[in-house]
C-alpha cells in the first residue's frame, strides 16, 4: 500500500514499511544505547580481570599481617556499598601475562612483595613508605573499561588505606591517654620531688646554721684538751713527787724498822716522813678526779661533735687507771697510794703507844710494799706524760675539725641554695608536666576507635550514582536518537515538494505539507524513546510524562529543522546535521571540552532538548525555556522551509526551455 507521500531521490511512492523503518530508526538507536552504556556498574560481572598476588606478609607483634591476601579478598568479595564487582580470577604472572594479551582479562592487578612491609612501615622505628599496586590494561582496551577497573582497584586500595590509617590514628589516639596519664604520674612524681627538695633544702640550711656551733665546740675541745695536757703534765708531776716520796717512804719505813727492832721506838724522821707521803698521796687522788671529770666532759663534747675521740678515751682510761691507784680498789694488790700513806702515819702514831715485835715485822713488810708502789707510781708518771702528749695530739686534731666543719658549714651552706633551686626547678617542672597532662586529649577505646574513623576519612560524597554519565545519561541518548530519527525521516522524506513549481497552494502550505508527516513521524517517535527509557530506568510517573512531553516537542522540532536543512542545503544539510548530532555527543560526555565548541552547541537545536529532559528527570527547573526554545527553532526552521519552496517556486526562461520537449 503506497501513501500520497514524496518519497526523496526517486519518484517511487512512500510505502507503510518506510514509515515504520524511519519510525523506529530511533527507537532502535536510542534502545541500543541505553541497553550498552546505561548503568554498566551493574553488569562488571562481565568484565573479566586478575589478580596476581606476589605479597610477602609480615610480622607484627608475634601476629601475621598479610595485607596482601586481605586486599585480594576486598578485591574479589566487594563491599558493602558496591555489592555486585568484577569477575576476578586469582592468576600468576605468567598466566596473567598471557590472558592480557590473548583479550581473557581486561585488567591485570599485581600486588608486589613488598605490599604488607610498605603498607605497615608507619610503625615506630621504621622509614615510612608508600604501598603501592600495579594495574594493567590491554592496548585495545575499550574507552570505558580502563576507567572501570582503575576506578574499582582505587577504591580497594582507598577502603584499605583508610582501614590503615584508622588503625594507625586509633593508636595515636590512645596513645594521647596514655601519655597523659603517664605525664600525670611524673607530675606527681615532680610533686613529691620538689617537696623532698624542699625538705632537704631545709634540712641543709639547718645544717649549715649548725655547723657554726660545731665548730664553736671543736674550738672549745681543742681549747680544753690544751688545758686537759696541762693538768696531766701537772698530774705526772705529783706522781713522780708521789713515787719519790714513797721511795723515801720505803727508806724511811726500812730504817725505822730496823731501828725500832733495835730500840723499839719509832723515829720522828719515820713519822714525818709518813705524813708527808700521805699528804701529798691525799693531793694526787684530788688532782686526779679533777682530771677524770674533765676528761669525761671533753669525751661526751667529742662525740656529739662527731670526731675522733680515740686519744681522748684513751686518756680517760689512763686517767681512771692513775684515779683507782690513788684511790685503791680495797685489794692486797693494790691497797692504793692514799689508804696505804695514810695506813703507814696511822701506824707510826699508834707504834708510839702500843710498840710491839709483831708490828716491827708488819712495818718491814709494809715497806715492801712502799717499794713496789714507788716502783708502779714511777710507771704511772710515765704513762700520764704519755697522756699529755695524747692529749696535746687531740687539742691539735681538734683544731683541724674546728677548720674542717668551718669549711663544712660553707658546703652547707651552698648545699642548701643548691638544693633550694632544685626545689624551685621541680616545683616549676612540676607544673609544667600538670599543664601537659590536662592539654593532651583523653579517649576511651570507642572514642578513640570512631574519631579514628573519622579522621582517616574526614569527608565523604553523598549522593554520588553509580551510572556512568549521572543524570544526564538518558537525556543524551534521548536527544541523539530523537535528533538522528529526524534527519532519518528527511533522508526517506522529500523535504520540499517536486510539485512546487507547478502547484496553485501557497508555498507556506507546500512546506507544511512537507513538514506534517515528518512531524507526525517526530512526535511518535518522541513516545516511543520515552517508553523505552521507562523500561530501562523505571522513573516516577510523574517525572516520564514530563520527559515524554520533553521528548515529542523535540521529535517535532528535530523534524522541523532537519526538513529546513536539507530544504535550504539539499544534500549538504543532511552532512551539517550529522556534524550538529556529533558536537551534541562531543560536548555532552564530559565538560572539559573547548570552550569554542561548548559555545556552538549551546546555539544548536539539541541544546533546549537536552536541558529539558534533563530537567524533566531532575530537580533542576528549566523544562518551561526547553518548550520555548524547541518551539522557537520549530516556527524558524519552518520559516526557512517556506523560503526555500517559494525560491524552488521561480525558474529562469532558460530552465523552462531545458525542460520542455523538442518540437516535433
Amino acid at each position: 500500500m503506497t501513501l500520497s507521500i514524496e518519497r526523496a531521490r526517486t519518484r517511487r511512492p512512500v510505502t507503510w514499511l518506510t514509515l515504520i523503518g524511519v519510525l523506529l530508526l530511533p527507537v532502535v538507536i536510542g534502545g541500543i544505547l541505553v541497553a550498552s552504556l546505561y548503568n554498566p556498574v551493574e553488569r562488571l560481572d562481565g568484565l573479566q580481570a586478575a589478580i596476581v598476588n606476589e605479597d610477602e606478609p609480615v610480622t607484627i607483634d608475634d601476629q601475621l599481617v598479610p595485607l596482601g591476601r586481605q586486599l585480594t579478598a576486598g578485591l574479589v568479595e566487594g563491599g558493602e556499598d558496591q555489592p555486585s564487582n568484577l569477575t576476578w580470577t586469582i592468576s600468576n604472572a605468567d598466566d596473567a601475562a598471557s590472558g592480557l594479551a590473548d583479550g581473557t582479562y581486561a585488567a591485570v592487578i599485581t600486588i608486589p612483595e613488598n605490599f604488607s612491609a610498605a603498607a605497615t612501615s608507619t610503625q615506630p622505628g621504621e622509614t615510612p613508605e608508600r604501598a603501592t599496586i600495579e594495574v594493567q590494561t590491554p592496548p585495545d582496551s575499550l574507552i570505558v573499561d580502563d576507567a572501570i577497573t582503575a576506578q574499582v582497584t582505587t577504591a580497594a586500595a582507598a577502603l584499605m588505606g583508610e582501614q590503615l590509617s584508622q588503625v594507625y590514628l586509633e593508636n595515636v589516639f590512645l596513645g594521647f591517654t596514655t601519655l597523659g596519664d603517664q605525664l600525670g604520674e611524673a607530675a606527681s612524681g615532680a610533686t613529691q620531688l620538689a617537696d623532698g627538695a624542699s625538705q632537704a633544702a631545709d634540712g641543709a640550711t639547718q645544717l649549715a646554721d649548725g655547723m657554726p656551733q660545731l665548730a664553736a665546740g671543736a674550738d672549745g675541745l681543742a681549747s680544753g684538751a690544751g688545758e686537759l695536757q696541762g693538768g696531766l703534765g701537772q698530774i705526772a708531776g705529783g706522781i713522780q713527787s708521789s713515787a719519790d716520796g714513797a721511795g723515801d717512804l720505803t727508806a724511811g719505813v726500812n730504817a725505822g724498822a730496823a731501828e725500832l727492832a733495835k730500840t723499839g721506838i719509832v723515829p720522828d724522821p719515820l713519822q714525818q716522813g709518813a705524813d708527808g707521803a700521805a699528804a701529798t698521796a691525799v693531793a694526787a687522788k684530788t688532782a686526779s678526779n679533777e682530771t677524770v671529770a674533765a676528761l669525761r666532759a671533753l669525751y661526751g663534747e667529742c662525740l656529739a661533735a662527731g670526731g675522733d675521740c680515740a686519744a681522748l678515751l684513751d686518756a680517760l682510761t689512763l686517767a681512771g687507771t692513775t684515779s683507782a691507784i690513788l684511790t685503791g680498789d680495797e685489794t692486797p694488790q693494790n691497797p692504793g697510794l692514799v689508804p696505804l700513806t695514810e695506813g703507814v702515819a696511822g701506824g707510826l702514831k699508834l707504834f708510839d703507844k702500843e710498840a710491839t715485835a709483831e708490828f716491827a715485822k708488819q712495818f718491814r713488810d709494809i715497806g715492801a710494799g712502799a717499794s713496789q708502789l714507788s716502783s708502779g707510781l714511777d710507771q704511772l708518771a710515765a704513762a700520764t706524760t704519755q697522756s699529755a702528749d695524747g692529749a696535746g695530739q687531740l687539742s691539735s686534731g681538734a683544731s683541724q675539725l674546728a677548720g674542717g666543719i668551718t669549711q663544712a658549714g660553707d658546703g652547707a651552706s651552698s648545699l642548701a641554695d643548691g638544693v633550694a633551686q632544685l626545689a624551685d626547678g621541680t616545683t616549676t617542672l612540676a607544673d609544667g608536666l600538670d599543664q601537659a597532662s590536662a592539654a593532651l586529649p583523653s579517649y576511651t577505646d570507642g572514642e578513640a576507635s570512631s574519631l579514628a574513623e573519622v579522621v582517616a576519612n574526614p569527608v565523604e560524597a553523598d549522593g554520588v550514582g553509580t551510572s556512568l554519565f549521572g543524570a544526564s545519561a538518558i537525556p543524551l541518548l534521548s536527544t541523539l536518537a530523537l535528533w538522528f530519527g529526524g534527519l532519518a525521516t528527511f533522508i526517506a522524506l522529500q523535504a520540499v515538494s517536486r510539485r512546487a513549481l507547478t502547484a496553485r497552494e501557497p508555498s507556506a502550505l507546500l512546506a507544511l505539507r512537507g513538514f506534517a508527516p515528518g512531524a507526525a513521524l517526530g512526535a511518535a517517535q518522541g513516545i516511543l524513546v520515552a517508553a523505552v527509557v521507562q523500561i530501562a530506568a523505571s522513573y516516577d510517573w510523574g517525572q516520564w510524562w514530563v520527559f515524554a512531553g520533553v521528548s515529542v516537542a523535540a521529535g517535532v522540532a528535530f523534524a522541523a529543522v532537519n526538513q529546513a536543512l536539507v530544504a535550504v542545503f539539499g544534500g549538504a544539510g543532511r552532512w551539517i546535521s550529522a556534524l550538529i548530532g556529533v558536537l551534541a555527543v562531543a560536548t555532552g560526555v564530559v565538560s572539559t571540552v573547548p570552550g569554542v565548541l561548548s559555545s556552538i552547541a549551546a546555539l544548536m537545536p539539541t541544546s533546549p532538548a537536552y536541558n529539558g529532559m534533563v530537567s524533566a528527570l531532575t530537580e533542576t527547573g528549566g523544562v518551561g525555556a526547553a518548550f520555548a526554545g524547541l518551539v522557537v527553532w520549530a516556527v524558524l526552521a519552518f520559516l526557512a522551509t517556506v523560503l526555500a519552496v517559494a525560491r524552488r517556486r521561480t525558474t529562469s526562461a532558460r530552465a523552462v526551455l531545458s525542460a520542455a520537449p523538442a518540437a516535433a
